[in-house]
């Protein structure tokens, strides 16, 4: 069968996910799913509802400031998913409960040393890698270039040596098989197996594809940053990284939901990107990606209004 690409006719549904370990997360607005398939080959669905951290809906209207605690919100319904599929392998070694106490806790600390790692690693780093070439360009915009060019490929050599773990091509797999589903879907076909194998596993709406507008925001923005000396510099960047995630949010939400050429085209690099994060599934994996969807969109629903 042809595969279908990531089709000029595609059609916003509003579902999005993570793959976790052995499984996907679905999220449809409040609703959310993580569908796991366990050592002894079942599939385990956790379903429920995540608000957000803030208990006024309003700010996720406002352009700009949504996008820093959307992203916020994305990381702790991740954790929180992520940690459910590892206890259920924990549950088979009798930790489950163990860990499930610890949970809220140690997921945390994990995503709060997980966040000034990736600060460090993608924001601060490179401005100091970048120092290195002051004596031979100076201090103007062609150092901000250099800084962000450094900055996409720490991003790329940080990918391509996690994917080398066989824990992490396996997640890959899970997560091409997410994409595969919300294409299929989007796309008008029926959800099934073999509709979503011929699918496409690039999605304009990943968090890869974000993240890369993360660095080319930040080349632009930090452009702009004068300052005396290089720790105040520094220190500027770290403060305006919320920044940063509120227009890269606000450019891949245009991205899923326009179509234009210019779209299209600012969206290239991150699908060429997401050759590195998303991997060719099985069929096992995307049967766990059906049921996650299932459980959390009436896709059946939707493509009667959307496809008629």
């Amino acid at each position: 069968m042809e595969k279908q690409g990531e089709s000029c006719s595609m059609s916003y549904s509003g579902i999005g996910g993570q793959a976790v370990m052995e499984g996907v997360m679905m999220r449809n607005k409040e609703k959310y799913a993580v569908a796991v398939r366990d050592p002894k080959g079942q599939i385990r669905i956790k379903s429920g509802e995540y608000k957000g951290i803030l208990p006024f809906p309003y700010i996720y209207k406002i352009p700009f400031i949504r996008g820093i605690f959307s992203f916020i919100d994305s990381m702790v319904l991740g954790m929180k998913t992520l940690n459910y599929s590892a206890d259920v392998y924990a549950e088979e070694e009798g930790k489950g409960i163990e860990n499930s106490k610890k949970g809220s806790f140690s997921s945390a600390l994990v995503m709060v040393v997980a966040i000034l790692m990736a600060v460090g690693l993608f924001m601060v780093l490179p401005f100091y890698m970048s120092l290195l070439f002051k004596g031979l360009i100076g201090e103007g915009r062609l150092l901000s270039l250099v800084e962000g060019g450094l900055r996409i490929l720490i991003f790329i050599g940080y990918v391509l040596a996690v994917s080398q773990l066989e824990d992490i091509k396996r997640v890959f797999m899970y997560h091409g098989a997410e994409h595969k589903c919300i294409n299929c879907i989007e796309s008008g076909n029926p959800l099934n197996i073999e509709n979503v194998r011929a699918s496409s596993k690039e999605h304009r709406r990943c968090g890869t594809s974000f993240m890369l507008y993360v660095m080319v925001v930040s080349i632009v923005l930090f452009s702009f940053i004068k300052a005396p000396d290089p720790l105040t510099r520094a220190a500027l960047r770290v403060a305006l990284v919320p920044v940063v995630a509120g227009i890269a949010y606000e450019l891949i939400r245009l991205a899923g939901r326009s179509n234009n050429a210019l779209v299209r085209a600012m969206s290239a690099p991150g699908l060429w990107m997401q050759a590195l994060t998303t991997k060719e599934p099985d069929d096992k994996m995307i049967e766990v990606g059906i049921q996650s969807v299932e459980a959390v969109f009436d896709w059946k629903k939707y493509q009667e209004e959307e496809f008629k």
